[in-house]
């Protein structure tokens, strides 16, 4: 179907289609002044991404889409409604309870009754490039509409705040049974240490420990200086036992055996002299052999002296040589238990210093979340609060009267066509063409049509009868 046929069809069925066009039109009319007018109140809130200081921890990971789309997520839930029904002593209402008891006959609760209510007519509309989220609520009283708008914004805020604020307090309940515990184990640790070091009457450790192995040192120092002076009185002690203490640094350097060592030597020159002058059977050479053998007695017993006084330096030394290894010994075995002690105290001590660090530590967390806790600001702002509408938002009058000519158009359309389909009829050349199947030669005028002559009738030769195609050259 061209076309021109289809308005042919419209230009014989008009009145139909008029018929229809209207009728629709007035319906939809007629129904949007008789339909209740309904008001949608708006109000707005903006979120602020950015954490505060103290819960900077658990905020500021989650990206903007993410978020914006979880607060509007927030806002449509039970929660947030069943705050508004609270909030607005919805639920003590008579004539409320009345309304429930005649829609529910008494079935299920009132609150989730109304929550059902708003959540049906409460839109949540956040913007796509900003932090900006719509709150908006329809209903036949603008002043109702917006009240209940501005009580969601009410509920969403404090829902939000509520959100941040229990988890802080569990955990601060947490953190402040930990620390507790913390703290008892940082005192027991400190009354151990405070036992052990009374027990072991350690006031400074570490100074004591330098003293004492300080004078370790000292004693180790002189047992080797003993040591030496003994092996040195010893070696010459044996050196007089075996027959040469004439040759001792001692007997060498001691006046009275040097004297005596000159006189018998002299004695000696006096008896080589009288027994080759005199014989040895003189009394004066007798007289000298007598004086030579006193004087070897009193050589041999000074000598011994001197090598006596030699066995009690060695003595004396070896005495003090073992009195010293004694104190040295004693004054190891004191370092030694010092250092065990010691070790034993830094490892108690270093219980002390790690519960010390975990009571930090965990009353650090506890400052923090008990902060949290007590906090009362929200990272949701209002924004702009929802006013009594002064136009109703339902029903549309103007543009439910454009959809009904759009609608109606195309309904008077499609009956026409099916009228048309059911009764077909001729209403122009191509139906004629479309029917006989053979081209048409000429139209006549309708009756009462004035008559055309001269040029006027040119035109209707030319569209009667069609020029013929000129013939083909061979």
């Amino acid at each position: 179907m061209s076309f021109g046929q289809f308005l042919s069809i419209l230009r014989a069925r008009w009145l139909v289609a008029v018929l229809l066009l209207g009728l629709t039109v007035a319906t939809t009319l007629v129904v949007s002044l008789l339909l209740p007018k309904s008001y949608r109140a708006a109000a707005s809130v903006v979120v602020d991404f950015k954490p505060d200081p103290i819960s900077a921890a658990f905020y500021g990971a989650a990206t903007p889409p993410a978020v914006m789309a979880t607060q509007a997520d927030v806002i449509k839930s039970e929660r947030v409604a069943l705050r508004v029904v609270r909030n607005l002593k919805l639920a003590e209402s008579p004539q409320v309870r009345t309304q429930w008891e005649q829609e529910t006959k008494g079935e299920g609760t009132i609150e989730q009754w109304l929550v059902d209510l708003f959540q049906r007519n409460m839109d949540v509309l956040p913007s796509r490039e900003s932090s900006v989220i719509t709150i908006s609520y329809k209903a036949q009283d603008p002043r109702f509409a917006a009240a209940l708008a501005n009580a969601f914004v009410q509920a969403y805020i404090e829902t939000t705040l509520e959100l941040r604020v229990d988890p802080a307090r569990q955990y601060a309940g947490f953190f402040d049974v930990r620390s507790k515990e913390a703290r008892e184990a940082l005192e027991k640790a400190q009354s151990r240490l405070s036992a052990f070091q009374k027990a072991n009457s350690i006031f400074a450790t570490d100074e004591r420990f330098d003293v004492e192995n300080t004078r370790l040192n000292e004693l180790s120092s002189q047992l080797v200086m003993l040591q030496a002076m003994a092996s040195d009185t010893t070696s010459r002690q044996a050196q007089a036992s075996s027959g040469q203490a004439d040759r001792m640094q001692e007997v060498l350097g001691n006046a009275v055996i040097q004297a005596l060592k000159a006189d018998l030597s002299r004695a000696e020159g006096q008896l080589q002299g009288l027994s080759a002058r005199l014989g040895d059977a003189h009394p004066q050479v007798g007289e000298i052999k007598a004086s030579i053998s006193e004087l070897r007695r009193r050589l041999d017993a000074e000598t011994a002296k001197v090598t006596s006084g030699v066995g009690v330096s060695n003595a004396i030394n070896r005495q003090r040589e073992a009195q010293t290894r004694g104190q040295f010994e004693a004054q190891r075995q004191k370092v030694l238990r010092m250092k065990a002690v010691r070790d034993e105290g830094m490892v108690i001590q270093r219980d002390v210093e790690n519960a010390q660090r975990a009571y930090d530590a965990i009353f650090a967390r506890l400052n923090q979340t008990s902060l949290e806790s007590q906090t009362t600001q929200s990272n949701v702002n209002v924004l702009t609060q929802a006013t009594p509408p002064l136009e109703h938002a339902f029903p549309k009058v103007w543009l439910n009267v454009l959809l009904a000519i759009f609608v109606g158009a195309l309904l008077a359309a499609g009956v026409v066509l099916g009228l048309e389909l059911r009764d077909r009829r001729v209403r122009a050349l191509e139906d004629v063409v479309a029917a006989l199947g053979i081209p048409v030669i000429g139209v006549l005028p309708r009756p009462g049509a004035r008559r055309l002559t001269g040029r006027a009738t040119a035109p209707m030769r030319q569209r009667l009868l069609p020029a013929q195609p000129e013939p083909k050259e061979a």
